[in-house]
């Protein structure tokens, strides 16, 4: 008996020191990378410090990153980062543009490599694949999805393929083909492209040595629903769309042999007793993958949901303010113990503690003022990124 309670003991203090150094592996001071709507000539990616401890971000510097960098992304070595430029004429053409930048691996500014045409109007959305071989962006306005090579120096190729897209849907905003997202899946095979205007997520085999990209199959939403945004669980058996127009998320099982989308079940992103405007945005899964979190723009919450692991059926827990304006992208911290949105219309960011047993937002009372932000990007801090 005694060595069996010596053994428990033991136990559980491994575990414990496990759980320290797990938790101790997150750095407490945070950078921030910002991606905003801009005139050409203004500064417009914006970078600040977050104390994870307090939730406090305190600006550390700004790029001139062109014309509305609005969407951004890093490569996994965080050595590039990449922006959408959300305009609709570039060089003459009716196009946006896509930037890339090196990354100051001492203090995390930013320097300008190359920029390329998105082929497609108004940009709004930039993945990478998860082995830094291809970008690829969604084009709003143009309806399409383009791909790019990255080059060794994290240049962007000119474009290796686009992918037009064609209908249109029975709402204002359905005029015609709107690609709003395209991401890659968790084994690296396929991208699914969501597109608001047709109600479709696309799925397309993607080859990462050519960079180009061949149509498979689509799952079809619900009429008028205008879905946006993708995201996949880290068990990589499930994925999740939230739906613009009809304020809704769906939840799905996924089949990374086929790419394809097989609907769960779908859930209202809003209180029943809600009738203003709103027009949903962004969505997360907790980095632990118990919860899902949407964006309200004009509830001006963040939704929350618990996820039954087996079913992948959806909870209600919250919906909590966002303490501002039109919240468009937001972010966790690596720990996924602070939370970051970017409050478009109101000119703020806010942090929020993030209760990873409930999965309850609170509101850290700190905000930090930016002008239209639109994406947040959370890395560990440079060791010499400036101080105020």
């Amino acid at each position: 008996m005694k060595t069996m309670m010596s053994l428990l003991i033991v136990l559980t203090v491994m575990l414990v020191a496990c759980s320290v150094v797990k938790q101790s592996s997150y750095p407490s001071e945070m950078l921030v990378y910002v991606g905003t709507y801009a005139k050409p000539d203004a500064e417009s990616i914006f970078a600040f410090r977050l104390d994870e401890e307090t939730g406090t971000l305190t600006s550390a510097f700004a790029v001139k990153g062109g014309e509305n960098p609005s969407y951004l992304t890093l490569d996994k070595d965080r050595k590039h980062l990449y922006a959408v430029n959300e305009t609709t004429e570039y060089e003459g053409q009716k196009s946006g543009a896509v930037s890339a930048f090196s990354i100051d691996q001492k203090t995390g500014g930013l320097t300008f490599l190359n920029k390329q045409p998105s082929l497609g109007g108004a940009p709004c959305y930039i993945s990478l694949d998860h082995k830094n071989k291809m970008a690829m962006v969604a084009n709003y306005v143009g309806g399409n999805v383009s791909a790019y090579l990255l080059q060794p120096d994290g240049r962007l190729s000119a474009s290796t393929d686009m992918e037009q897209h064609a209908g249109k849907g029975p709402r204002q905003q359905q005029d015609g083909p709107h690609a709003h997202c395209i991401t890659p899946d968790p084994n690296n095979n396929f991208a699914l492209a969501v597109d608001l205007g047709i109600d479709q997520v696309i799925s397309y085999k993607i080859d990462k040595e050519s960079g180009k990209l061949e149509r498979q199959s689509a799952f079809t939403a619900k009429t008028g629903a205008g879905p946006r945004h993708l995201t996949f669980h880290p068990n990589k058996r499930f994925a999740y769309v939230i739906n613009e127009l009809n304020a809704t998320l769906t939840a799905f099982t996924y089949n990374p042999q086929t790419g394809v989308l097989t609907e769960v079940e779908t859930v209202p992103t809003l209180p029943a007793d809600y009738t203003g405007e709103n027009a949903c945005a962004d969505l997360h899964v907790s980095p632990d993958g118990r919860f899902l979190y949407g964006s309200n723009r004009g509830h001006n919450s963040i939704v929350v949901f618990a996820i039954d692991q087996n079913t992948n059926k959806l909870t209600l827990v919250q919906h909590a303010s966002t303490q501002g304006n039109w919240p468009r992208n937001f972010t966790f911290s690596p720990s996924g113990k602070t939370m970051l949105v970017a409050n478009q219309r109101s000119n703020n960011i806010t942090t929020f503690k993030v209760d990873t047993q409930t999965g309850k937002l609170t509101y850290t009372g700190n905000s930090a003022s930016v002008s239209s932000p639109v994406y947040v990007q959370v890395v560990p801090a440079f060791a010499e990124t400036p101080r105020p």
